[in-house]
């Protein structure tokens, strides 16, 4: 399709999240689309950003509008990336790679999973300006520190430690799907491939995925773990502060940490030395008593000075506005990437990068936003309902003057 054709077909992430669901084996969409518990915590994500309001600003004169934005000393078209899900050759065949050319395409930086189907040096020719190394926690010092040599040598100058993970969360509907780790197929999803030829062809060409950055650590050792844990767990360790100060030492490029919450451990954060802080609740995959990840995101902006990177919930161009307005300077996008992947190969990819530029321009618009810095200071839309007028009889209803 041409890109006027898509836009008319698939004008907002959620028609490419319905493709994908069509597109996808039933366990593969589980493992994409699902949380935690009663997916309590995914629903409030939703439900907080939809409450982040603006009022519309007018007569600005025709303007259009600088999406650009200085993060970590990189120049970026556009204010977001891709964020790390583990897995991702299970979603779409070639996944990583494709992820990795379109950020490189468009000026984007792309995080890559310690626990990807594809390895750092199988990525590093795709890699554009700056990319990002994403770590599951080693305990090992010499497994660590050879994980951070082939990130260096592959080209990650940036490093993000995950620390929301201290243990594998329980994903029911993930386990209700049949999915094991690593991933077996069993008559059940056989019957469920079946159904979904586009995504068997491409699984034919390329073999079931396994999370190849561990090859080289890991051998046997896999009957004892859960449905929802992976190889990476026989090797990882729940990292504490010390962790963070060796990382520091021995990591020469920027580092992140992804998972922060709390508005308290920002100081102790700044004062080891990392670069910026990733709010998010994981979207939801792994606790499921968690406030939405964009409630914290003021007290995170007023504890800290460092940039402040947001997911968990993002789902459109005015999100990203959201999130920045209420104090991120980067916003990174998972599961959204992937949907418009499996909707539709790797012009989907492109074609959602495409979306959420229109849609940010188009909301700048209304609000008389030249730059992501005029942002006007969002409002409860519950603060702007008490402020509305009941008119109880037609003497209230009078000409204006």
């Amino acid at each position: 399709m041409r890109a006027m054709d898509l836009h008319q077909h698939y004008p907002a992430l959620s028609d490419l999240r319905q493709r994908a669901r069509r597109r996808l084996p039933r366990f593969v969409w589980e493992y994409l689309d699902s949380g935690t518990g009663t997916e309590a915590t995914k629903a409030r994500n939703r439900m907080a950003l939809d409450q982040v309001g603006f009022l519309p600003s007018i007569l600005h004169g025709p303007q259009k509008p600088d999406l650009s934005r200085r993060f970590l000393e990189v120049d970026r078209p556009l204010p977001f990336g891709i964020a790390p899900v583990g897995m991702s050759g299970l979603v779409w065949p070639d996944a990583e790679g494709h992820l990795a050319r379109a950020a490189a395409a468009h000026g984007l930086p792309y995080c890559l999973s310690t626990v990807a189907s594809q390895s750092p040096e199988d990525v590093a020719p795709h890699l554009g300006a700056s990319p990002w190394f994403q770590l599951y926690p080693p305990k090992d010092p010499g497994i660590r520190r050879d994980m951070l040599a082939r990130a260096k040598k592959a080209g990650f100058t940036g490093l993000v430690l995950t620390v929301d993970v201290p243990v594998a969360s329980r994903r029911e509907r993930q386990t209700r799907s049949g999915l094991t780790q690593p991933p077996r197929l069993t008559p059940r999803l056989l019957a469920q491939v079946a159904m979904r030829p586009a995504w068997a062809m491409g699984m034919t060409q390329r073999g079931m995925p396994h999370m190849r950055t561990l090859d080289k650590y890991v051998t046997g050792q896999l009957d004892s773990l859960s449905s929802t844990a992976h190889v990476g767990y026989l090797l990882r360790t729940s990292p504490d502060w010390d962790y963070v100060r060796w990382l520091r030492d021995h990591w020469q490029g920027s580092l992140i940490i992804k998972g922060v919450m709390r508005a308290e451990d920002a100081a102790p954060l700044e004062t080891i030395g990392v670069d910026a802080l990733w709010i998010s609740n994981h979207a939801g995959r792994q606790f499921d008593a968690a406030p939405a990840a964009i409630e914290v995101l003021p007290d995170l902006r007023a504890a800290t000075r460092l940039p402040l990177i947001f997911d968990s919930g993002i789902e459109g161009g005015l999100d990203i506005l959201r999130a920045l307005a209420l104090g991120a300077d980067f916003v990174m996008l998972g599961r959204a990437f992937h949907f418009a992947l499996a909707a539709l190969g790797p012009k989907g990819v492109d074609h959602l990068i495409d979306i959420l530029r229109k849609d940010m321009s188009a909301n700048m618009g209304q609000l008389g936003a030249a730059t992501l810095d005029a942002l006007p200071i969002p409002r409860s839309l519950a603060s702007f309902a008490t402020q509305t007028t009941t008119f109880k009889s037609d003497a209230d209803l009078k000409d204006p003057p």
